[in-house]
């Protein structure tokens, strides 16, 4: 992969893997799309786009760093014995970690059927339209109301979790179906996109715990300097990309995943239509 696909991808990921488009899908499409002779089935091909993953962790980590700080201390008051059960901090941790539990249990039982639709550009594509279809769905079945985010229960969380593993097929987003889940549960869209963003956060980290010891072996052979400069790119893009979105979820209540499900609906019917 040369220097200038490093910082394509890094763009591209920072972008997408915030707005419910789906990045993993676009990862897999855009080197077939634009003839670039990039093998996804290398071994260093996933721990790369891990590591603009954790480019984005950290822009999501800094952007969300006072709703972190005020976790972290809750959590860590609970742990010593204080604060109070009815803390909202320390609830909305607990959801945090409650609907990370089913993509990373089920990510780790079936990761090689995964890499395998990885490295397909029509199941990402076909997905992709999937994507747009949800996201369609959701916004004409969700629950009309302001529930707020601290009020969910866990089992309200483990149901947002199971929702978030579709996003381990490239093609859905995790933003995307994450946010589908919390307006099922009666969130405004803004409280959804929070939840989501929050919740992405160790999602991508844990990714990176079991990819980065790879990355680093074929960092030997020349992939680990334009994946850490990549990183540094995606981290800049996903941060600008945060701003814009919690803005435009503030203000546009009403059907506001829309122009996201026709973006993905269309990409990927034309994606299909290229790869014929």
């Amino acid at each position: 992969m040369t220097f200038l696909q490093g910082v394509v991808f890094a763009l591209v990921q920072g972008v997408t893997e915030l707005f419910p488009v789906s990045s993993v899908g676009h990862a897999v499409l855009l080197p077939r799309l634009l003839g670039w002779q990039v093998d996804q089935r290398a071994a260093s091909f996933l721990p790369f786009v891990v590591v603009l993953h954790l480019g984005t962790a950290t822009a999501l980590f800094l952007f969300f760093r006072r709703d972190w700080a005020g976790l972290l201390r809750s959590g860590w008051q609970g742990l010593r014995g204080g604060g109070t059960a009815a803390d909202p901090e320390r609830h909305l941790l607990w959801l945090i970690i409650l609907a990370t539990l089913p993509a990373a249990a089920i990510g780790f039982a079936f990761q090689h059927r995964f890499r395998e639709l990885f490295a397909s550009p029509t199941a990402a594509a076909g997905f992709l339209i999937l994507n747009g279809l949800v996201l369609f769905a959701a916004e004409r079945l969700r629950r009309r109301g302001s529930r707020p985010l601290e009020e969910l229960t866990w089992k309200a969380a483990l149901l947002v979790g199971l929702i978030q593993s579709m996003a381990l097929l490239p093609g859905f987003s995790r933003s995307g179906v994450t946010m589908v889940g919390g307006l099922l549960l009666g969130l405004r869209h803004a409280a959804a996109a929070r939840f989501a963003f929050l919740l992405a956060t160790p999602i991508i980290l844990g990714a990176g715990v079991l990819e980065v010891p790879r990355l680093l072996h074929a960092g030997l052979h020349g992939v680990l300097g334009v994946a850490i400069v990549s990183g540094g790119m995606a981290g800049l893009a996903a941060y600008l990309s945060t701003a814009f979105l919690m803005r435009y979820f503030r203000r546009r209540e009403v059907d506001a995943l829309d122009p996201f499900a026709w973006y993905c609906t269309l990409a990927g019917l034309a994606a299909l239509l290229s790869l014929r």
